[in-house]
């Protein structure tokens, strides 16, 4: 537990993973309905590294993204939100950003996502071999960057280069089916993932795909907490969560809110989460930070946008009801 907390607790992360272009509909409009729609920053590692910088924290991008202009913005978003962009690499040809199209409604809810060619598939042993892993605490990836080669086999790259150099890696499982060649290959490379990592934050059906069963994911989570993982966040969407350390239980309930869109809460979440490590708060108390930031973040439109900034989440806590019991 030491080695990981004390790598958390510097603050500054290296993140491995896309970063997108979303689009999203004005408040309960559906897309057929829409007449304007609003650019914000997307992409799993992207709104986790902005939602750090949100909170105080330090983070940099590794990853690729088109030469034209939507990576361009992605790039100028990155910045905006105080994100590192030193190994973020433009790749020409005909590789594309990821755009992600949704609603900001929850009844009805429909999001989708273009990953025709994605440009941060391409990122490679290069790009990972570039990092100077000594001037970050802890690696920090989502799990859609295995998905394809020859991201893939980089970031497993990364994870040994970031060891090598005393990181301790923390994993979001992030299971995007329509991003793998198929559930046989996202299940061997997921758990082949999640073996290797220090901190891992999956959601009940994730544990329960690299279980072989949602009926089993509880026990997948356990199991990993007590042969290799250090801390393993068994996330039940209203139900809390259920974290596994040091050979404890953990159990924590939600702050109730009105969601505007479902989208983006579980990358808010482990900005919080890991902000709040590195704060010194215990355990417990950093669950419940990063459980607050994923509802303040549901309940705003867009993903990096809607995430909170320290001073918002703070009145958050202090004036919102909740959290509800475990």
């Amino acid at each position: 537990m030491a080695g990981l907390i004390e790598g958390i607790g510097a603050n500054n992360f290296v993140v491995v993973g896309r970063a997108g272009i979303d689009l999203f509909t004005d408040a309960g409009v559906a897309t057929e309905d829409a007449e304007t729609v609003t650019v914000g920053l997307g992409g799993s590692s992207a709104n986790i590294a902005a939602g750090i910088c949100k909170l105080g924290g330090q983070a940099a991008l590794v990853t690729r993204v088109s030469d034209d202009s939507i990576g361009s913005y992605c790039i100028g978003q990155l910045k905006r939100y105080g994100v590192g962009t030193e190994y973020v690499t433009p790749v020409g040809g005909e590789y594309r950003n990821s755009l992600a199209f949704y609603e900001s409604r929850v009844a009805g809810h429909r999001n989708v996502i273009y990953r025709n060619g994605a440009a941060d598939f391409q990122m490679d042993s290069d790009d990972v071999a570039a990092v100077d892993y000594t001037k970050f605490g802890a690696l920090i990836t989502a799990g859609t960057v295995f998905a394809a080669e020859p991201s893939r086999s980089a970031t497993f790259d990364a994870f040994a280069r970031a060891k090598a150099a005393g990181l301790p890696i923390i994993f979001d499982v992030d299971y995007r089916p329509y991003s793998w060649p198929s559930p046989q290959v996202a299940e061997e490379v997921l758990s082949r993932a999640a073996a290797q990592s220090d901190m891992i934050v999956g959601n009940d059906e994730e544990f329960g795909f690299m279980a072989g069963g949602i009926d089993q994911g509880l026990a997948k989570a356990r199991a990993l907490a007590a042969s290799s993982a250090t801390i393993v966040v068994y996330k039940m969407g209203e139900k809390g969560a259920i974290t596994f350390a040091a050979g404890e239980e953990i159990r924590t309930g939600i702050w109730p809110v009105e969601a505007l869109k479902p989208t983006g809460a579980g990358d808010s979440f482990m900005a919080g989460l890991v902000t709040g490590l590195a704060e010194g708060q215990d355990l417990r108390r950093a669950i419940l930070r990063g459980s607050a930031c994923a509802s303040v973040t549901v309940s705003r439109p867009g993903c990096a946008p809607a995430m909170p900034d320290t001073a918002t989440l703070t009145k958050f806590m202090a004036e919102h009801p909740g959290p509800t019991a475990a």
